[in-house]
């Protein structure tokens, strides 16, 4: 026992130096895809997909696992948010890698893929290839390069036009905010934060391989993938067999609610600043100033990020980023400046051409900004208002 777990550690230690002098993998050998279920934290949420190489005679049962992060890399999250998220190609054995899923309770699928022997040991080639110290790292992309869709990247990569990539299983192709809304709860702050965060390009229809970037939809396409004529998959089993997991919202946590909350809130103010003839100006200081800063943020997301889901997004028609300059020079103005009603008028326009874009389908927004709309035209309406009256 002990001299076959050496030589399948010599085994592996001789792809990483030379591939064509490696050993290669026996007849009784097999290549596979692991799917794993969703998971409660926001980084699972969508799953996740890695490659399976195991080989009974020479006691190999390794993982490669392509969704691999260090929160502890130098600007973690300065690189997140500049659009440059390095990802890592892991290699860790079966039993570790499914002792997560075990303690979480998250079902792991398993697809067999028919592959030649020779097949096989370029498949093997290819991962450890990638596995060295220069080659692991890839510049991650959550929609276009992530661990999902990395398998159909490699399949096209080693066997080309042998392999076809059917599309009978989807009922319709979406678009890639609807693709990530399906496993999203709406009325949540991840969805919220997801659906402010992309740009119009996300409503554009993903293809038949894009939505490979869900690992539910890799274990569907592998299903209906052939490679010279003839199906990918030889069997599917279950690996681990939970149910799937069901997000449960609390509604008074939720963005609806507080929205909602506050929309109450600050019709309640204008109501009494219209009766006292007052304006409440700590009130119009501070939603000029948040939603000024959420623009601007959306604004360098657009023209400073390395994001390709961010760009052209419209959510700085009501996020106003002039709003934050704004906020500054009413707040210490003992009275509106003139061109006060030409400022709101065209916040109050851009509010409206918001749901124009919606509604003729340039862009999808969250239906929880709603009730925050509402809030932003009644103080602009009173804005005007204020300065019609002089107070």
């Amino acid at each position: 026992m002990k001299i076959r777990i050496l030589l399948s550690i010599l085994l592996l230690c001789a792809f990483n130096l030379g591939f064509s002098q490696a050993p290669g993998l026996s007849d009784n050998s097999q290549i596979s895809v692991l799917t794993c279920a969703t998971g409660d934290q926001l980084y699972s949420t969508f799953g996740h997909t890695a490659i399976r190489v195991q080989d009974p005679v020479l006691e190999i049962d390794v993982v490669y696992n392509y969704g691999t992060f260090d929160f502890d890399q130098p600007n973690f999250y300065l690189n997140f948010v500049k659009g440059k998220m390095i990802y890592s190609l892991s290699r860790r054995s079966f039993d570790n890698f499914l002792f997560e899923y075990e303690l979480e309770k998250r079902w792991v699928k398993e697809q067999i893929l028919d592959l030649t022997l020779n097949q096989r040991n370029e498949f093997l080639v290819f991962l450890e290839k990638n596995y060295l110290p220069e080659n692991r790292d890839y510049l991650y992309d959550p929609l276009l390069n992530n661990c999902s869709s990395i398998t159909g990247d490699i399949l096209e990569k080693l066997f080309g036009d042998a392999v076809a990539f059917g599309e009978s299983h989807l009922e319709k192709q979406f678009t890639f905010r609807q693709l990530v809304r399906q496993f999203l709860n709406i009325n949540s702050w991840s969805a919220f934060g997801i659906d402010l965060a992309f740009g119009s390009v996300v409503d554009r229809e993903a293809t038949v391989r894009q939505h490979m970037f869900l690992p539910y939809y890799t274990l569907d396409q592998l299903d209906n993938t052939t490679i010279n004529g003839k199906p990918l998959v030889k069997r599917q089993r279950n690996v681990l067999d939970y149910s799937e997991q069901e997000q449960n919202g609390y509604f008074p946590l939720s963005p609806l609610f507080w929205f909602s909350l506050f929309l109450v809130f600050v019709a309640i103010i204008t109501y009494l600043d219209v009766r006292h003839k007052t304006r409440s100006r700590w009130l119009d200081f501070s939603m000029l100033l948040i939603s000024g800063l959420v623009g601007l943020v959306l604004l360098l997301l657009w023209v400073a990020a390395d994001h390709t889901s961010t760009p052209y997004n419209y959510n700085i028609l009501w996020a106003f980023p002039l709003n934050l300059v704004v906020a500054f020079i009413l707040v210490f103005q003992p009275q509106l400046p003139e061109w006060t009603p030409r400022y709101f008028i065209v916040a109050i326009s851009l509010i409206g051409l918001v749901l124009l874009f919606w509604i003729f389908g340039v862009q999808a927004f969250s239906p929880v900004l709603i009730p925050l709309f509402l809030a932003l035209g009644i103080r602009y309406w009173y804005f005007l208002r204020c300065y019609r009256l002089k107070y």
